[in-house]
């Protein structure tokens, strides 16, 4: 651990000083997690305010055309014993974006623990597990999950999936880590304090899970493991199949750095990203950056240009990821209302957005590699996402899916 000196010489080169104004009046705890937290953040996003605009400007778009349904069932067979063969021997794990609350469905609890069931209890993380269950009583063989959590649920995630036994799965497969923290500021890049004792901060985005991997030092495990494959997911997502042999397979035997999986939009203007060539390279076009020139662009079948959209179900090649690690990817800054504390220790709870929280996207990691496979699902087989707590992408929708597919609510 750093010692204060050390800290005020961090926090000067960054212009937040400010950091240890109540320092002296900690106790000796505070004061260990205070500069421990100042080690470990990583303050140079702040230099991203100084030209916002540079951070957001894409390039210049185009199609890309996904595999479709028709040629993966044709080579269903080929697809699933190659993933098949790449599972057995070990080479492929999966990892679970789980860093988040259900704040949004009316919870305080991390959104993996939210209660889907109807006449039983089935919660979230429940049905992602069962789901990875499938394929490792398919294949016999249990593959390593890494579980993603944040400094806000990392203790409450841990308890929960111990007290339930894992719902099946074998403990000695599953490893939890920590997402990086990135710090959150005011217009004016200076960092709020949460309390007299704590840096306001947020997770660093959902491009920041490798770099948090190495950081926590399981880049060793993955080589230990022979690890070359990671299929990561976000976890609200209850119908998602994960490390299924037919994806694995299709993307291995294409060799591209990363599969994506996708679905047929279910409209032009569906709020979700869309697969797509940015400056001739692998990217993703967020909805509300698809143009009305976009949206009613037509491929050579007919078919809507820009039509499969991304469910946050990707597998990575490990060795492609290392080799961008070092690549810098700018960080996303996103206007947030942000709860601090006053120059006199007052909780400050603001009505509006008041300042900034910094995100490393996927897309942005997709971007710096060189090729990528979109790969079509049935959406209402595999996209059940719980992201509001009524209408479109709620608890309703996803238990009216789970039901069609058969699974007991």
């Amino acid at each position: 651990m750093i010692t204060r000196p050390e800290a005020e010489k961090i926090l000067k080169q960054y212009g937040q000083e400010h950091v240890l104004d109540h320092f002296d009046s900690l106790d000796e705890d505070e004061k260990k997690s205070l500069l421990e937290q100042i080690e470990t953040l990583d303050f140079s996003v702040l230099r991203s305010l100084k030209d916002r605009s540079a951070v957001s400007t894409r390039g210049e778009f185009s199609p890309l055309s996904a595999m479709s349904r028709e040629e993966i069932v044709k080579r269903e067979k080929e697809f699933y014993d190659k993933g098949v063969s790449v599972i057995k021997e070990g080479k492929v794990a999966a990892l679970l974006l789980a860093g988040g609350m259900g704040t949004r469905l009316g919870s305080d609890d991390p959104k993996g623990m939210f209660d889907i069931g109807i006449t039983k209890h089935v919660y979230i993380f429940q049905r992602i597990i069962e789901n990875l269950l499938e394929v490792v009583r398919d294949t016999d063989t249990w593959i390593m999950l890494f579980v993603m959590t944040s400094e806000k649920n990392h203790d409450a995630t841990v308890s929960f999936l111990k007290e339930h036994d894992y719902f099946g799965y074998r403990e000695d497969r599953i490893i939890f880590f920590k997402q990086d923290m990135a710090p959150a500021c005011d217009e004016n890049g200076r960092v709020y304090m949460e309390s007299r004792s704590r840096i306001s901060t947020s997770p660093n985005g959902n491009a920041g899970w490798y770099s948090s991997l190495i950081r926590a030092g399981l880049d060793k495990v993955i080589a230990d493991e022979g690890i070359e494959w990671i299929n990561i997911f976000a976890v609200d997502n209850v119908l998602q199949r994960i490390c299924d042999p037919c994806f694995v397979g299709a993307t291995v035997i294409s060799d591209v750095s990363v599969g994506a999986k996708v679905v047929k939009k279910a409209a032009p203007d569906e709020r979700v990203g869309v697969m797509c060539l940015e400056d001739g390279r692998p990217s993703i076009v967020e909805y509300y950056e698809l143009s009305k020139e976009m949206m009613e662009a037509k491929d050579d079948r007919g078919e809507p240009a820009y039509n499969y959209g991304v469910i946050l179900n990707y597998l990575f090649r490990e060795k492609d990821l290392k080799a961008i690690l070092d690549k810098d990817m700018p960080p996303h800054v996103v206007e947030k209302k942000i709860q601090h504390i006053d120059k006199d220790g007052n909780l400050i709870k603001p009505d509006a957005p008041n300042g900034f929280k910094f995100e490393q996207l996927v897309l942005d990691m997709i971007h710096r590699l060189s090729s990528c496979l979109p790969y079509e699902v049935v959406r209402e087989k595999e996209f059940a996402p719980i992201k509001n707590s009524e209408g479109v992408d709620s608890p309703d929708t996803a238990r009216e899916l789970c039901r069609k597919n058969g699974i007991e609510l």
